[in-house]
């Protein structure tokens, strides 16, 4: 084995901060020192675009297409990305290779004006850049104002200090990987607020047919994860998932059987659809795509239409 890999990340402080964390992991796994294992930050379209919602601007892939081209372009050989930012298809030639330990899946509720979403003031204004966020926070408090908040999680935190909202969520994984728990607010529970599919979960995409960098990260990859987010990427692969649809989804292992819980909703939270499926973790990938099925099954005409 060469003794170098290049990891790509994007920029911002989060991506850093899991790029750091594959470099450390990595790092004890070979035996490498930080210098074998460069980080290479990549500028995406999803970094440049802050004044409307990446439904607008084309979904997922925003994140991802720049660094997918460096990586065929072998000028580096992993890159990782926060698996919900990950389309469902992924360009000929790349895979993923597997995830680190999930964190916590949660979404955190913040603000300077409640304790709890239920708390707002009638009218108050939440900000988020998540349909998904959107639609469950109109589902629970149709009397709220929903408004797009974009921005690096530090961008977002001082917009809330500015007042230019009330209120806003983020995923509890980037607080905690940021230290940024202090400023949560309260922990929104699962069984209320079902998180976006892949939320808490680093993901490593490699080329296909480099044996060499799956050889490499094959001992510190996490299978446990792997299986949740087979399911969970299935689920949003049938329901065609994007940024442009409020989905949710997340899948765990319990007393050995892989439970996956899946919701979509209408983007003003009016109504919602919900499915549960149950099966042997290694059947992952059916059990989502089962899950998917029956929910598009159940989807009325034009459901997703405000």
């Amino acid at each position: 084995m060469a003794e170098r890999l290049t990891i790509g990340t994007r920029g911002s402080p989060l991506a850093l901060a899991q790029a750091h964390e594959a470099q450390d992991r990595l790092a004890q796994s070979l035996g490498w020192s930080a210098e074998q294992l460069p980080l290479n930050l990549i500028k995406t379209t999803g970094d440049t675009i802050q004044d409307r919602a990446l439904s607008e601007a084309g979904g997922k892939g925003l994140f991802t297409k720049e660094l997918d081209n460096e990586l065929l372009d072998g000028r580096i050989d992993l890159a990782v990305h926060s698996s919900k930012d990950l389309p469902t298809v992924l360009p000929e030639g790349i895979v993923i290779a597997g995830y680190f330990p999930r964190e916590d899946v949660r979404d955190a509720f913040i603000s300077r004006r409640a304790a709890s979403l239920s708390d707002l003031p009638q009218g108050a204004v939440v900000g988020t850049a998540s349909l998904r966020r959107q639609a469950q926070v109109l589902r629970l408090r149709p009397d709220l104002k929903v408004t797009l908040l974009r921005g690096n999680v530090e961008t977002r935190l001082a917009k809330l200090d500015r007042g230019e909202v009330d209120a806003t969520l983020l995923a509890m994984a980037g607080l905690r990987r940021l230290g940024l728990t202090e400023h949560v607010t309260a922990v929104l529970d699962t069984a209320d607020f079902l998180p976006a599919v892949g939320q808490g979960a680093i993901a490593i995409a490699v080329r296909e047919k480099d044996a060499r960098v799956h050889e490499a990260l094959a001992p510190i990859l996490h299978a446990e994860t792997g299986y949740a987010l087979a399911a969970e990427r299935a689920f949003l692969s049938v329901l065609d998932g994007s940024c442009r649809t409020p989905i949710a989804g997340h899948a765990r292992l319990e007393g050995g059987a892989l439970v996956l819980r899946g919701l979509v909703l209408r983007p003003d939270g009016s109504d919602s659809l919900s499915v549960t499926k149950t099966g042997a973790p290694q059947d992952a990938e059916a059990l989502g795509r089962e899950a998917g099925l029956d929910l598009k099954a159940r989807m009325p005409a034009g459901f997703l239409n405000i």
